[in-house]
């Protein structure tokens, strides 16, 4: 199966986890949806994660894939690719009706994440929207991507370009700090970058803006010239961050750096990691190499001076 092949049936298979994890969210309530079971060694597992896990194990048993996903795994004995997935990345605010999640593929002939040929970004977005946003890409071929009618079917292009800005006035970005644990480090952190690059706040003036968003639906943000730039930095803080990303939430990185994102690991190579279910990745992202030239310069200084790198 050739990477054009596969990423084409990917589209459908991220297409079909969407509308049955759409269905349940319209057939049940926000309690049902969010109930969650927390008692395995990964990530907390909510009610609609397992819609979104059983149709992609349905959709993939045909595939010529070894299956590494969130809560699942599957092989076939003639495998050519490995498939690394979050079946639904940004679970929680999508259980609760807030912001869509993504499902997130990457496929891969070799054996690590900086080696995807192939990534899809497929939204779920909340019950009352009527579109969905629905991105891929195939290394060195650029990004597809449709806006799509949930109601008809329709589909239509989606323009896909990181912002062209040089500064960071006005603009969104910054460093993910989910949950309790790590975020005051990691805010005041993100405030020092902010120092350095635009100076110190001015009374009455807002300089920037921030969008704690996941990471699959972050690195969308930077493609579609949302977002300026985005840090997650959890792995340097070990413990105290709690739950750090693992391989399967960078699946669709590919979709970025197609797009022209500059996405890097922590310390400003190539993003890069097993392809397993438990190691923790940070990156980094940028859209464009004017925001990276002004940003990481004193993000590095920054945590260096911390010792967290």
């Amino acid at each position: 199966m050739t990477p054009q092949e596969l990423r084409d049936h990917l589209v459908r298979v991220a297409e079909a986890v969407r509308d049955d994890v759409l269905a349940a969210c319209r057939a049940q309530t926000v309690e049902q949806l969010a109930s969650y079971d927390d008692s395995g060694p990964g990530d907390t597992a909510f009610a609609i994660d397992r819609v979104g896990e059983e149709r992609l194990l349905e959709l993939v048993a045909d595939l010529p894939v070894r299956l590494v996903a969130e809560g699942i795994t599957a092989e076939q004995p003639d495998a050519e690719w490995t498939l690394l997935a979050d079946p639904l990345d940004g679970t929680r605010p999508l259980a609760h009706q807030k912001r869509s999640a993504w499902v997130l593929l990457g496929a891969t002939r070799g054996n690590r994440l900086a080696d995807l040929e192939v990534s899809v970004a497929a939204e779920v977005p909340t019950i009352k929207a009527g579109w969905a946003d629905v991105l891929s890409a195939v290394r060195g071929e650029g990004v597809t991507a449709a806006r799509v009618d949930l109601q008809w079917g329709d589909r239509k292009p989606l323009a896909v370009r990181p912002s062209r800005a040089t500064g960071l006035e006005q603009g969104y970005g910054g460093v993910a700090r989910y949950f309790p644990g790590a975020r005051a480090e990691l805010a005041d952190l993100d405030d020092a970058v902010h120092r350095r690059v635009l100076g110190p706040a001015r009374p009455g003036k807002a300089q920037a803006f921030e969008d704690q968003y996941c990471t699959g639906g972050t690195l969308v943000e930077l493609a579609v010239g949302h977002d300026r730039w985005a840090a997650d930095l959890r792995p340097l803080l070990g413990d105290r961050a709690g739950i750090c990303a693992h391989p399967y939430d960078l699946a669709g990185w590919l979709v970025a750096a197609e797009a022209g994102v500059v996405v890097t690991g922590l310390d400003g190579r190539p993003l890069d990691a097993p392809l397993d279910l438990t190691s923790d990745v940070g990156w980094i992202g940028y859209a464009n190499a004017d925001i990276r030239a002004l940003v990481e310069p004193a993000l590095q200084a920054e945590l260096r001076e911390r010792s967290w790198l």
